[in-house]
């Protein structure tokens, strides 16, 4: 469950220089070419003549031969950030930069040792060029790697924008989703989103994207696809398209793009279902939309669908709640040190009709705070199965080059003190979904069994009250 991007906007200490490593003070670390040395007298006769007749063309590739030892400093530098946050919780990277205790000085020296060795098998017999930019990303990917935390992450500058955007839910771009066929590289249109630049367009479902402004799409990482495809609003994007046997060109005209998180109808007369998908930034504006629209049109119940909705940010989930919920404590937290933080339900005036969530085994994160908290304030059933059983939080924490790490930094609870990480929320009403579709009593709509039995369970809520 990521908390919003401010919980890691806090200021770090350090200049960028003590941030990213010791790019220029190498005083005192191991020789960087006693590698070499090392690295031949392992290789016997044979691999130390080969590696004469090849010593020429290492010394004309000088940049190539400092490139891992330029990107080992800064993972270095990396590392002790990653220190200085579990040893203090917060980020001291100039105080751990210049600890220069015995322990680190050897793992420099073993790192520096290591790194040098891989550099010369790389030099000497990798065929390809390196890709310098995509090295980098892979040393400090692995520096988070190595936490072991499954839902820690690096992120490069263009991958935190594309996170962000996704976290916003609004960007510039065409509206569309795409998807990528992993074996012939294919690019092709999923959906346009109602309303869309696509759809104004005439891009449909299916179309398959030949190329975006003359560059060629084919076989491009998607995240890669997605960004030719955003730009400035009002700005064209030329999209070239195959459609069955026909090939066309289409001028879409970029525009601000919100995602729609939730979606709603009447069930009947009397009960208003919403499905929420995640929990972005536009969320909670969107959901509220939604319950007053439902309200205007009748509803005197409500079903939550929050089924493979794997969460997003806590601040939404919060958000939500106060709409739903009378004042007090919704959920909280507490990090590695044991400090605690409250969340507040504050509005004046809440929700107070008949709620029943829906949720199953992919229901998690956010999904889990919201349902929690309903559940525990005896303002909702839920329905369904087990939830996933994520009740840990991770902070985003921005870098000075427009990159980001996120790690997890603290434990949630329900409002009555509930820990569900690795257990989940227990269904007050269990069913367990069945393929095909059912029919709501006096309503001539069909809908699976799940919804089915929260609809009736309403009606009795509704008839009682």
């Amino acid at each position: 469950m990521d908390r919003n991007h401010f919980l890691g906007s806090r200021k770090e200490e350090s200049e960028e220089e003590n941030r990213f490593g010791l790019a220029g003070k190498r005083g005192g670390l191991a020789d960087p070419f006693r590698a070499e040395r090392d690295f031949e007298e392992g290789m016997g006769q044979d691999g130390m003549a080969e590696s004469g007749k090849k010593r020429s063309a290492i010394k004309d590739n000088n940049m190539a031969r400092g490139f891992l030892l330029g990107i080992l400093t800064t993972a270095f530098g990396v590392l002790l950030m990653l220190y200085a946050l579990q040893s203090k919780g917060v980020l001291v990277v100039s105080n751990a930069v210049g600890d220069h205790s015995a322990e680190r000085q050897e793992m420099k020296q073993k790192i520096y040792r290591k790194v040098g060795i891989l550099e010369q098998y790389i030099d000497q017999y990798y065929l390809d060029e390196i890709d310098p930019e995509k090295m980098e990303d892979a040393v400090y990917k692995g520096v988070i790697a190595g936490l072991g935390d499954d839902y820690a992450a690096y992120y490069n500058k263009e991958e935190y924008v594309d996170m962000m955007e996704k976290t916003n839910g609004t960007y510039c771009g065409i509206g569309a989703y795409i998807s990528a066929d992993n074996k012939t590289g294919t690019i092709t249109i999923i959906n346009p989103m109602k309303n869309s630049p696509a759809r104004k367009a005439g891009l449909k479902a299916g179309d398959i994207i030949l190329s975006a402004d003359g560059q060629e799409v084919t076989g491009m990482e998607i995240s890669k696809v997605q960004s030719l495809l955003k730009g400035e609003k009002g700005s064209k994007v030329r999209i070239t398209v195959k459609r069955g046997d026909e090939q066309k060109e289409v001028a879409v005209v970029r525009d601000q793009i919100e995602e729609d998180t939730v979606s709603f109808h009447m069930l009947g007369k009397e009960i208003g279902y919403v499905q929420v998908s995640s929990f972005e930034q536009v969320t909670p504006r969107q959901f509220q939309k939604a319950v007053r629209t439902l309200e205007k049109q009748g509803e005197k119940a409500l079903i939550i669908d929050l089924r493979n909705n794997g969460g997003g940010l806590l601040d939404s989930a919060v958000s939500m709640l106060d709409y739903m919920l009378p004042k007090g404590v919704v959920v909280y937290s507490k990090d590695k040190s044991g400090k605690r933080q409250d969340y507040y339900a504050e509005a004046a005036d809440c929700f107070q009709k008949p709620v029943a969530i829906l949720v199953n085994e992919n229901s998690a994160s956010a999904s889990e705070v919201f349902s929690g908290a309903m559940q525990d304030k005896k303002a909702a059933a839920l329905i369904g199965t087990q939830t996933f059983g994520k009740g840990i939080v991770q902070a985003i924490f921005p870098l000075n080059d427009g990159s980001a790490v996120k790690m997890t930094t603290a434990k949630y609870y329900t409002p009555k003190g509930r820990d569900i990480h690795g257990k989940g929320l227990t269904p007050d009403i269990e069913v367990t979904l069945r393929k095909g579709t059912e029919e709501l009593p006096g309503t001539g709509q069909k809908t699976d069994n799940q919804i089915r039995e929260s609809y009736e369970y309403l009606e009795k809520q509704i008839m009682r009250d």
